[in-house]
């Protein structure tokens, strides 16, 4: 679908007040648009909405999801993701903002909620570089310089305050736990996205990592207590630093309560694939980042028996970092570290965080 830029003023002012004039619209990252039909749009690339009112000069970003595979096929799927966003992003500190809710029609047109085709999400835009910006550098360089540990700890303190809300709902908790082993965007809906012939996969062991999910779903499902807030999708990418430490997080994802273990292990995980990236192993200055992170959360939460739980966790990171989709150019030998990693895991009672190292061999 093309949208006129012309369609996009009329929707602003419709918003925010007939006085309110579109500076410029442009994909983020990518030069702005400046015909009068945005070419080579499409559901899943944000704009970056430029506009003034009689308050001054505000950035907007025009979100929608791109249809598609992990559970984003039909338009109910994506209409449900984004309604839960609008209602979900303003309410966790330090979140981005919603703005507006509202659809596309047939022609084209942008409009707050009323007859729905295709919906999109309009949040405020905050300036800020993604943290996995750090850990890129940390890996050419070899070395921490103090603000990495600084920022490491005030992500762990930050996440351990969200987790410190708790909620009275066991159903939901399975929930949670259910969609962790069978939703399309969790380890099931990931292990449909690899073709099972990859060089770096042994026999059958899709299907096994999937056997013993399932075996972790019994063990999780009635621990209905650990049920608190959450962010959903805590990783790199959704972490913007701006200055030294003040941070803002983008995109929290799938439910607002479920198991603290999907954000340690969504954030952690990336201090090991780093490290496996640019250092072919787990290693220094990498490990000093995930203690500092771990120490420090299990010291405000006191949650020991996360030790316990998060082990199907990491698998689904896992299936993630080491799919082909996502990262194309991993050597073979990272994938299989990887899938080290995910096995040992599984069939690990309790997580030995002091020794990451150790779960990477065969």
């Amino acid at each position: 679908m093309e949208i006129n830029v012309e369609s996009i003023e009329k929707y602003i002012k419709e918003v925010f007040g007939v006085e309110t004039r579109l500076l410029k619209v442009e994909a983020l990252g990518e030069a702005e648009y400046k015909e009068g039909e945005i070419k080579g749009y499409g559901y899943g690339t944000p704009l970056l909405l430029t506009v003034e009112d009689k308050s001054g000069i505000k950035k907007y970003v025009l979100n929608t999801i791109r249809p598609g595979q992990f559970g984003h096929e039909y338009t109910s799927d994506r209409a449900a993701i984004l309604i839960w966003s609008y209602t979900a992003f303003n309410n966790l500190h330090r979140h981005v903002r919603a703005a507006d809710l509202g659809y596309f029609t047939l022609d084209g047109e942008l409009r707050s909620i009323r007859e729905p085709l295709e919906f999109f999400l309009l949040t405020e835009y905050v300036e800020g570089k993604e943290y996995y910006h750090d850990l890129e550098r940390i890996g050419r360089e070899k070395r921490l310089r103090h603000l990495d540990m600084e920022r490491a700890r005030r992500l762990a303190e930050y996440i351990a305050q969200v987790h410190s809300v708790k909620k009275d709902d066991p159903g939901l908790y399975r929930r949670r736990i259910r969609e962790l082993i069978g939703h399309g965007e969790a380890i099931m809906g990931l292990i449909d996205s690899y073709r099972g012939d990859e060089d770096f996969l042994l026999e059958d062991e899709l299907k096994r990592i999937e056997m013993m999910s399932l075996e972790w779903r019994w063990r999780l499902r009635d621990k209905g207590y650990r049920l608190s807030r959450v962010h959903g999708d805590y990783h790199p990418w959704n972490i913007l630093f701006r200055g030294e430490l003040d941070f803002t997080v983008l995109d929290r994802s799938r439910g607002e309560y479920g198991e603290p273990a999907d954000d340690i292990a969504a954030l952690t995980i990336n201090y090991m694939f780093f490290s496996l990236m640019y250092l072919d192993g787990f290693k220094e200055p990498f490990k000093s980042l995930w203690k500092e992170f771990y120490d420090t959360y299990l010291t405000m939460t006191g949650d020991e028996e996360l030790l316990w739980v998060i082990q199907p966790f990491y698998a689904w990171r896992g299936l993630v970092i080491a799919n082909p989709i996502w990262y194309p150019n991993l050597k073979k030998e990272t994938r299989r570290r990887i899938f080290n990693f995910i096995n040992n895991l599984l069939k690990s009672e309790y997580f030995d965080y002091n020794n990451p190292e150790s779960y990477l061999s065969e």
